[in-house]
């Protein structure tokens, strides 16, 4: 896949900086959410991975620099009570050529290892139509219960091997999932199958936490309720751009919705 310029992976990482600062913030008030000279934390400190978050932010970043911000993030992160739970999020196209060609190395003498890798992705889509599914027994439902919280919850634990207690900590009793936010479920019959979320952030629909169940993978559930959150979040908001970071599993999903990939992202965690 072929990246667009400079400004769409500087935009991919202020969607991370907004988006996650007002979902943090909704599960933990008290979450540190500072922003520091070339970090923002956006850490609740909880058992659920996804809530636990720092990035780098500044532009062209040098190889020293990089080294810098790789030990004052590791050293947070060591400070936290979940320090084995949560991402340094690494946005590549932000660092100069040096800096990409040293992270590995940087990344390690930090005390950190590579995750997994994904993508920012970005498009002036919407107005999406109406999803259809070729699926009879395929149908949407706003989240807007608990019982529907925990559905997603549980979603996201098998589609990402994270624990279960640990989603449903991380999702149930989200007052903005079920109002400030466009999330839904894909029901077969009436088995939860997929998942995706959209809110707005910065003049954009920002889509996160698309799922599927791993035993209903390939059937196209996961774009159909995304472009239905897609949507329902335009609708509601006008809006007509969208942004998203896609895991590399997720990632050929997008490109048929109309997404652009631009940034490369590598995800770290404390080394075990």
């Amino acid at each position: 896949m072929t990246s667009t310029g400079f400004t769409e992976s500087v935009e991919s990482l202020h969607q991370l900086a907004v988006a996650w600062r007002a979902m943090v913030l909704d599960h933990a008030p008290n979450a540190d959410v500072r922003d520091l000279p070339g970090l923002a934390v956006r850490w609740a400190d909880s058992p659920f991975a996804f809530w636990n978050c720092i990035t780098l932010t500044e532009e062209h970043v040098t190889a020293d620099l990089m080294r810098q911000r790789l030990d004052a993030a590791a050293g947070i992160i060591r400070a936290k009570r979940h320090s084995d739970s949560g991402f340094l999020w690494v946005f590549e196209d932000l660092l100069d050529a040096d800096a990409r060609t040293a992270l590995t190395a940087a990344a390690e003498q930090a005390g950190l290892q590579y995750a997994f890798g994904g993508t920012g992705m970005a498009g002036d889509i919407l107005p999406l139509p109406e999803p259809h599914h070729l699926d009879p027994d395929l149908a949407f439902v706003r989240v807007s219960t608990e019982d529907h919280l925990r559905a997603y919850a549980d979603l996201q634990a098998r589609a990402y091997g994270f624990p279960v207690e640990a989603c449903r900590d991380g999702l149930t009793g989200a007052g903005l999932w079920k109002t400030g936010m466009h999330a839904y479920l894909a029901l077969h019959d009436t088995t939860p199958v997929a998942c995706a979320a959209t809110i707005p952030a910065q003049g954009r629909l920002f889509v996160c936490f698309v799922a599927t169940d791993p035993r209903w993978q390939r059937r196209g559930y996961g774009e159909a309720v995304t472009r239905k959150a897609l949507h329902e979040g335009a609708r509601a908001t006008g809006l007509t751009r969208a942004t998203l970071h896609a895991t590399e599993a997720g990632a050929p999903l997008y490109p048929r919705i109309g997404f652009t990939p631009n940034t490369p992202i590598r995800f770290y965690t404390l080394k075990t």
